[in-house]
């Protein structure tokens, strides 16, 4: 590329040529500065001619010293410069970056470039379409029924039981009912028999819902659902989702409407185990699928949408099943798939016909397998029930065999020993239990009892049942509460609340009102003083927080749980193991007497937090699944977590082994090694629990009434020929029974010794001393409380298994606490600002003296309750609000 240049003129006008002219007129100029190794500057892309004139020597070496200051700048620019000067040189098959150009020109494609790159892409995506397209084959529809089983296995290893293998029988359209027919294109896809069989805005928006993270959804058309009922695996994922785009297209184009309808309903779950519409007939309604009434159709074509969520067998399913129901028989109208006056003859909903259980589900497997499948569905949530009914599952559980059928024995052999529908037809019937066993700081629920067993016509699952208060066994949280927290009532050095131990004394009087942190009244729902009652009337002035939970006195810790902040307890006990939305409003004053509705496996939970020292473990009841052979990450053990101090879950578990040994809970003496527990009975006596744990193992028990045909609460009270049903009782019994048989192959173990915790805190108006006369319990040594004996006033508990509670004190004549209401005996160390004139109008706290109580408060004890041993009947307390309080 080299050309003759003329000289360039004398810029003075001398005429001289410059250096390096060569001699010669009009010859090359010799480059000024090539032996320098200098460039010349020039314009980009700008050739040097005559008419450009030359940079003098001086000016070319101040340019070259200029742009090595500018660092990469100046170096860039001088080489594009010379790139540009050089000119383009081997022409190459993609200009880019493109020459010529500079800045962000250089790296932008050309016009040519970006057709280019969108025709290419685009014939790939093409090829890519017709080559899925093309190699998509369509099986015939016997060939997509393979009959799988889901496999259960005991924690051994061994096989528990498997299901899914048999329900399902192929049958042309012809035999099945033209209403089903009409009632599921209504409900799932009313242009089903003119659509292309793919909705792309459905696609795309569940395309879009996985690209974010959010919820999926299911297929938008019928022969989407065919093609992911047939072809495809039920998870949401986005290359399942293109591979049903390709199948879909050659489906509707291969197959006729009718054909795919067909393969529709013969390959879509109902439940109840049942793939397919003549299977599904057969299951709820016990005809064929081409007898389906209107009616009948419509409800079934409801359970496509989930019957998980629509079986009406499931009581907490009927009213959403009915309104479904009704809206696809409107839906049938609005779309012409069936007349007003058909319509008009389903008045009343078809209920389906008892669920006929499968043999290999009987006593308490079906329970097993209920709990196993939940926390697979929890755990993998592209694990779907429909793919477990399908079957090619193996489920590993944590299930031990022969604790299971400990648990089971101890049920039956108490409910036959103390349940006889022949003499007490009324107070014996529809008696349930629910129980949980659970290995502390690991997790595992090695056994359940959940109910009679589907043989029986019980289909709930009652150790996960959570519509059963859990009365006084809630009591545990709030002295945790207020041993980790502290009282609002007392700060420390630092100004925060004060933490507390079990020595702390709270008044326990019967009738007592309950005051606010700030010392304010409670006040109930009528406007008036809330008032807390115990089981019994007596007044025992004030007592340790371990007695207090030894005998279940409900006043103590209703006042402690206004101490301490109700939230703060619920978030304790949250951080143990209950799940959040099973508790009451933690607002109430009732709250910590067990309000809420705790299913027995989380209750067993919580408690084996305190067992472990307050590590929480999740519980779990499967430690391994395989899906068609591969192995799903996730199940098993989890990480514990702290929820308490360790000195906190030991000092509470201290206190809970002297309420089994000495206290409400005795009966559990039985087992012969240490035992910690706490017992539980709610309002009008409409459960009893029991939850206690040894080192090894934390068992609850639940025992309550109920209706099955209404889903209502019955009193136990006359149940068993016994005038009420304590947690100490019958719930107690079942537990030491089963603990003994599952422990019998493991050592005795003592559990840790308590390190101290908190400080003595007394609640507002405690006597500065304890009182000389006061009863051996009201001075409880945290180790080794002494053993209470019966006074003369002790009335022998209701059935007689509960221990008998101290005497109420009677220093001061009749009903009269020392130091409460009446004068307390004044120790030596007694300041004088601790005396009070006139011993009979002494009163250290106003509206608890005899002499002064508001009109509104009763002067009499209640007299609906007679024993004075463990809470079982909650009353409504006059003058307290109207407020309704579980007992212990």
């Amino acid at each position: 590329m080299s050309e003759r240049r003329r000289r360039t003129p004398d810029p003075g006008g001398d005429g001289q040529q410059p250096p390096g002219g060569g001699g010669r007129q009009g010859g090359p100029g010799r480059d000024e500065l090539s032996s320098d190794g200098i460039g010349r500057r020039r314009p980009p892309g700008v050739r040097e001619t005559a008419q450009q004139p030359r940079m003098g020597r001086a000016e070319m070496r101040k340019a070259a010293q200029k742009g090595g200051k500018g660092g990469r700048r100046g170096a860039a620019a001088a080489s594009a410069s010379a790139a540009a000067a050089a000119g383009p040189g081997k022409k190459r098959f993609i200009d880019y970056p493109r020459f010529g150009k500079t800045g962000v020109r250089r790296w932008l494609p050309s016009w040519k470039q970006w057709l280019t790159a969108f025709l290419t892409v685009f014939a790939a995506c093409v090829g890519v379409v017709f080559y899925l397209y093309q190699t998509t084959e369509i099986p015939q529809l016997k060939d997509l029924v393979k009959d799988q089983n889901t496999i259960y296995y005991w924690a051994d290893g061994t096989e528990m039981t498997r299901k899914g293998d048999t329900n399902r029988q192929i049958v042309e359209l012809a035999d099945i009912s033209p209403t089903l027919q009409n009632a599921v294109i209504a409900a799932e896809n009313e242009t089903f028999r003119t659509d292309s069989g793919v909705d792309p805005k459905g696609m795309l928006r569940a395309v879009y819902n996985m690209a974010k993270g959010g919820e999926t959804q299911g297929a938008s058309t019928i022969t989407q659902q065919y093609v992911k009922n047939a072809y495809l695996s039920q998870e949401q994922t986005l290359t399942r989702k293109v591979r049903e785009f390709f199948i879909t297209l050659k489906i509707n184009q291969k197959m006729e409407k009718p054909d795919i309808l067909k393969g529709y309903l013969n390959t879509s779950w109902f439940g109840r185990n049942a793939n397919g519409a003549q299977a599904a007939a057969q299951a709820y309604y016990g005809v064929n699928a081409k007898d389906l009434n209107l009616c009948q159709s419509a409800m079934l074509a409801g359970l496509l949408k989930g019957a998980n969520y629509y079986d009406p067998t499931k009581a907490a399913n009927r009213q959403r099943a009915e309104d479904r129901w009704k809206w696809i028989l409107d839906r049938m109208v609005e779309t012409k798939n069936a007349t007003a006056e058909e319509r008009a003859k389903c008045t009343t909903f078809p209920d389906p016909v008892p669920l006929k259980p499968s043999s290999n589900m009987n006593g308490e497997v079906s329970y097993l397998v209920d709990t196993a499948n939940k926390y697979v569905m929890a755990t993998d949530k592209t694990i779907t029930q429909q793919m477990i009914d399908k079957g090619g599952l193996k489920i590993y559980t944590t299930f031990e065999k022969d604790k299971v059928d400990a648990l089971k024995k101890a049920v039956d052999d108490v409910k036959n020993e103390n349940l006889n529908l022949q003499k007490r037809p009324d107070q014996d019937k529809w008696v349930q239990f629910g129980s949980a066993s659970i290995r502390p700081g690991d997790g595992a629920i090695v056994a359940l009892y959940g109910g009679d067993g589907v043989e029986n016509g019980h289909f709930d699952n009652n150790a996960d049942a959570i519509g059963v208060q859990v009365g006084s066994t809630f009591k545990p949280f709030v002295l945790a509460t207020a041993m980790q927290v502290g009282v609002q009532t007392a700060t420390d050095d630092k100004g925060k609340p004060k933490r507390i131990n079990a020595d702390s004394r709270y008044l326990s009087d019967d009738m007592s009102e309950i005051r606010k942190p700030d010392g304010s009244l409670v006040i109930g729902d009528d406007g008036k003083p809330y008032r807390q009652k115990n089981e019994d009337s007596g007044k025992r002035g004030y007592v340790s927080l371990r007695q207090a939970m030894q005998w279940s006195y409900n006043v103590p810790f209703v006042q402690l749980n206004q101490d301490v902040g109700g939230q703060n307890v619920a978030n304790i006990a949250e951080q143990m193991g209950i799940k959040k939305e099973s508790f009451a409003d933690p607002k109430t004053p009732t709250f910590a007497l067990g309000t809420s509705t705790i299913s027995p496996i989380r209750m067993a939970t919580a408690y084996g937090t305190l067992a472990a020292s307050g590590k929480e473990s999740e519980p779990y009841s499967v430690t391994k699944v395989e899906v068609d052979g591969r192995e799903r990450a996730g199940f098993g053990k989890k990480d514990a977590k702290v929820a308490l101090e360790p000195a906190v879950a030991d000092n509470v578990t201290d206190v809970l082994v002297n309420v089994a040994k000495n206290g409400t809970g005795s009966k559990s003496n039985a087992l012969g090694r240490p035992v910690a527990g706490k017992t539980g009975t709610t309002d009008q006596n409409k459960s009893a629990w029991w939850v206690g744990y040894t080192p090894q193992l934390v068992t609850s028990v639940a025992m309550w009434r109920e209706d099955p045909t209404k889903h209502e609460r019955l009193s136990l009270n006359g149940t068993g020929g016994k005038e009420s049903i304590h947690g100490g009782d019958i719930p107690t019994d079942v537990f030491t029974r089963y603990m003994k048989a599952a422990l019998a192959n493991e050592k005795k173990m003592d559990f840790p010794t308590p390190q101290p915790v908190g400080t003595e805190v007394d609640s507002s108006g405690a006597p500065s001393t304890a009182s000389p006369t006061a009863s051996p319990t009201m001075t409880d040594t945290p180790t080794a409380p002494p053993t209470q004996q019966p006074g003369p006033t002790q009335t022998q508990p209701a059935g007689g298994n509960n221990p008998p509670q101290p005497p109420v004190p009677t220093q001061g004549g009749g009903n009269c606490v020392p130091g409460v209401d009446c004068p307390a005996p004044q120790p030596t160390q007694t300041q004088p600002t601790k005396t009070h004139p006139g011993p009979t109008n002494t009163c250290i706290l106003p509206g608890l003296c005899n002499s002064t109580q508001p009109t509104t408060t009763p002067t009499d004890p209640p007299t609906t309750t007679t024993s004075p041993t463990k809470s079982g009947k909650p009353t409504s307390t006059p003058g307290g609000g109207g407020q309704v309080a579980p007992a212990g």
